[in-house]
């Protein structure tokens, strides 16, 4: 079954004005499709033709196809960041809201340290906050590189590729990266990660 391209979870103006129409139409309607048009080309006629987006990840790092990994790696990277976004404005709460605290020493601590990463993530990538080993860390990945496959579990992602942003912030990735952490961030799914790691940990 050929890999899809998931439509967004909000109407592409609902960003407005952190992040514009514009630039999600052309990052999911162009950038996202074109990697997952050209991941089911990739895998067409091979024996990861029917397998899953993470099987196909997964595969391509052991194999050490790099083409592939970052091609399949945007699909998921991308699928992954559209729901860590929301129209809404929220705040973390419950157990997210206490690792947090306990991890970063509060909210503000980590928006500085995910800022950091971001900012100082060296040409194209994702910052991430993860959860590893029962702690919560920031971390990057360059490219298409993902947390698939790595023994953490994702529970935030920001694009830091110029095509996330450039429309409307220029060259201000900071300026971006405030907006998303201010704004934009939908804790809703954050905790819905960490519960299912959670509970799939008691299992």
């Amino acid at each position: 079954m050929a890999i899809e391209l998931p439509p967004l979870p909000y109407e592409p103006h609902e960003l407005e004005p952190h992040v514009s129409a514009d630039t999600l139409g052309f990052h999911h309607g162009k950038h996202h499709k074109a990697y997952v048009d050209r991941t089911n080309q990739l895998i067409a006629g091979t024996d990861l033709e029917n397998a899953d987006l993470e099987t196909v990840i997964v595969r391509a790092r052991e194999k050490g196809e790099q083409t592939l990994l970052n091609q399949s790696g945007q699909v998921w990277n991308h699928s992954f960041f559209w729901r860590c976004m929301t129209p809404e404005k929220l705040q973390p709460e419950g157990q997210l809201a206490e690792l947090i605290q306990r991890d970063f020493g509060g909210l503000d601590a980590f928006k500085d340290a995910f800022k950091k990463e971001g900012v100082g993530h060296f040409a194209s990538g994702w910052a991430w906050l993860v959860l590893k080993d029962g702690k919560l860390a920031v971390t990057s990945y360059h490219d298409g590189d993902s947390p698939v496959g790595r023994g953490v579990t994702p529970l935030l992602t920001c694009d830091v590729w110029e095509h996330a942003y450039y429309l409307d912030y220029q060259n201000d990735r900071g300026g971006f990266l405030d907006a998303f952490l201010n704004n934009l961030v939908n804790w809703k799914f954050a905790a819905r990660q960490l519960e299912q790691a959670s509970a799939q940990q008691s299992a």
